[in-house]
């Protein structure tokens, strides 16, 4: 069992917090009352009626918005939004009880849980995190923003990128004021699912009173059974963070979803703020979790999977390119990029990531710095036909920059623009 006690555990404050109450806090509106509550303007949005939006090139009329409600703040609980979640994630993969809206809190992207989860269990100037590199750089980012200290523990070395299971727990026994885990599951830069065992072993530390946030942004590129978010319903420090803006492509809306305990769910609740999810992001995150929203996403991730399976059988025959470094659990491929001798090199994946934006028009991520990384570049798939542009041009480039081939003649590249031009 857990040493977990949350009394002990967040932060005095936080605990205490009485949160902001509006008063559809206290009498739901149904459509029908005259609402005079909340200073809102009653003549409704400054916006043109939806039938006269048109497309500014094609002319074409958009489809038809419900711009009624967006003069009224939304709903501050998003309830039913939460039950679409739920619903989604209740697979009994893990556990046969089910999640209820009391065990989410929902926010703008993954990025509002992750700040919300350090405001409420680490005390600025003392407390601190671990994080196990190579991974997502905004635990980092959001731990200096709050004054929180962080402890590094690096993932086993690649292509593995599993959790060093012994070091951790170490730390955590060695080390003080550690409050949060944040583990990435798939992992960001490396693709890799970690292990559940792993992270069982992590929840079960038997003196380390913390959270366990586990960061789940691509799961729907693996298994299908592959979520943990039922977990939190077994381990009362677990926090598993999912987003609508990988599978479901929804990245625009910025929405981001957290599954946790009841206690821990009620407490960031608590001090979000009041409103913090707009009308149209609900409305649009509904349909994504409905049933026809599904359809679209499971079949645009099909397709994604072929051209994942393309990739990683096509990029190993470009010269140049080196092994693949990490696993396939999600919509990107972490590969290496090699010296003329064969070697992972960053200065030759700098270039070609730099020749690939600044002369063809394809942008990848140079991920050479990160721990396990050497000459690494993180490539999202994209469509067929971006996939045939990107293998066409990474193949040029790579040529370009390893002095195998020289760079395609200037006055050419000129002339030909130019007959495109005429």
């Amino acid at each position: 069992m857990s040493a977990f006690n949350l009394e002990t555990c967040a932060r005095p404050n936080i605990l205490a917090l009485e949160p902001y109450r509006c008063a559809r806090d206290d009498y739901k509106d149904d459509g029908t009352n005259i609402l005079l509550d909340a200073n809102e303007n009653a003549y409704g949005p400054s916006i043109a009626a939806a039938s006269s939006l048109r497309d500014a090139e094609s002319g074409e009329l958009q489809p038809k918005l419900d711009l009624l409600g967006l003069h009224r703040y939304p709903d501050p609980h998003q309830t039913e939004l939460k039950q679409l979640f739920c619903s989604y994630r209740n697979t009994h993969a893990h556990t046969p009880k089910i999640l209820t809206p009391d065990c989410m809190f929902v926010g703008v992207g993954s990025d509002e849980a992750i700040d919300a989860l350090l405001r409420c269990f680490c005390i600025p100037g003392k407390d601190r995190i671990l994080v196990c590199p190579p991974t997502y750089g905004m635990y980092s980012v959001s731990a200096q923003v709050n004054d929180v200290g962080l402890v590094k523990v690096p993932l086993l070395p690649a292509p593995t990128f599993g959790l060093n299971v012994k070091k951790v727990l170490e730390t955590l026994s060695t080390e003080q004021n550690i409050k949060l885990v944040y583990l990435c599951s798939p992992g960001n830069p490396t693709g890799t699912l970690l292990d559940k065992a792993d992270i069982r072993q992590v929840l079960e530390h038997p003196t380390w009173n913390g959270v366990v946030v586990l960061d789940e942004a691509y799961i729907d590129f693996s298994s299908d059974d592959a979520s943990l978010a039922e977990w939190v319903l077994e381990w009362p420090n677990l926090v598993v963070m999912q987003t609508l803006s990988k599978a479901f492509g929804m990245a625009g809306i910025r929405l981001g979803a957290a599954f946790t305990s009841a206690p821990i769910a009620r407490l960031l609740n608590n001090f979000k703020s009041p409103y913090n999810i707009s009308g149209p992001t609900s409305a649009l995150a509904a349909h994504a979790l409905s049933p026809a929203g599904l359809a679209v996403m499971r079949a645009n991730r099909a397709r994604i999977f072929e051209q994942r399976a393309r990739l990683l059988a096509e990029l190993p025959r470009i010269p140049g390119v080196g092994r693949l470094r990490g696993g396939v659990d999600s919509n990107f491929l972490l590969f290496e990029m090699l010296n003329t001798q064969g070697e992972p090199d960053n200065a030759v994946a700098l270039a070609v990531y730099e020749k690939l934006a600044g002369s063809r028009g394809v942008v990848v991520r140079f991920r050479g710095k990160e721990h396990g990384c050497l000459g690494c570049l993180r490539i999202t798939v994209g469509t067929e036909q971006e996939v045939t542009r990107f293998l066409a041009a990474l193949e040029q480039t790579l040529a370009e920059v390893r002095g195998l081939a020289p760079p395609p003649d200037e006055d050419a590249k000129e002339a030909k623009a130019q007959a495109v031009v005429d």
